[in-house]
């Protein structure tokens, strides 16, 4: 299944992940930076860049209150496992009715988590996952502002 490309950025040239993406910094700090830049863009309380092997998903940056309790899983668990395997973004706004969630803060209540793809749109190499301390604290805009930030931050995978 290949995934259609935007032809538009939903993301104004504030939310530009271009210079992030040209600096010098390392890959590793080009990651931090730009969960950074997620998370203070929305006000979201916490952000996570996650690799997705073949295996494991691993945790590689994150922005927010502390670093995740569990920082890499089987590939086919947790929300993030949800959103690799079905190859969509993934909202779950009461984790506590959701069977798949990991615990990654005790005071989590909702949680999204958007696939980056790979340049040819068929392969998952990464997930965002945004986590609230509130019950519905996202929607379907969420959804189209993480997809757009994790198309621009792609090419992360091809360095």
């Amino acid at each position: 299944m290949r995934r259609k490309k935007r032809k538009f950025s939903v993301c104004n040239m504030e939310t530009s992940f271009t210079e992030i993406l040209n600096s010098n910094q390392s890959r590793e700090e080009k990651l931090r930076l730009a969960a950074e830049k997620i998370r203070q863009l929305k006000g979201y309380s916490w952000v996570g860049i996650y690799d997705v092997g073949d295996k494991e998903i691993t945790n590689l940056a994150w922005a927010g209150r502390s670093e995740p309790v569990i920082h890499s899983f089987p590939k086919d668990k947790g929300l993030n496992g949800r959103a690799v395997m079905k190859k969509q973004s993934v909202i779950v706004n009461d984790i506590d009715k959701d069977e798949d969630y990991l615990l990654t803060f005790t005071n989590t209540q909702s949680e999204i988590v958007a696939p980056v793809f790979d340049a040819s749109g068929r392969q998952i190499v990464a997930t965002i996952d945004v986590e609230s301390e509130m019950e519905n604290a996202f929607a379907n805009e969420d959804v189209i502002f993480l997809e757009d930030c994790a198309r621009q931050i792609s090419g992360l995978w091809s360095e």
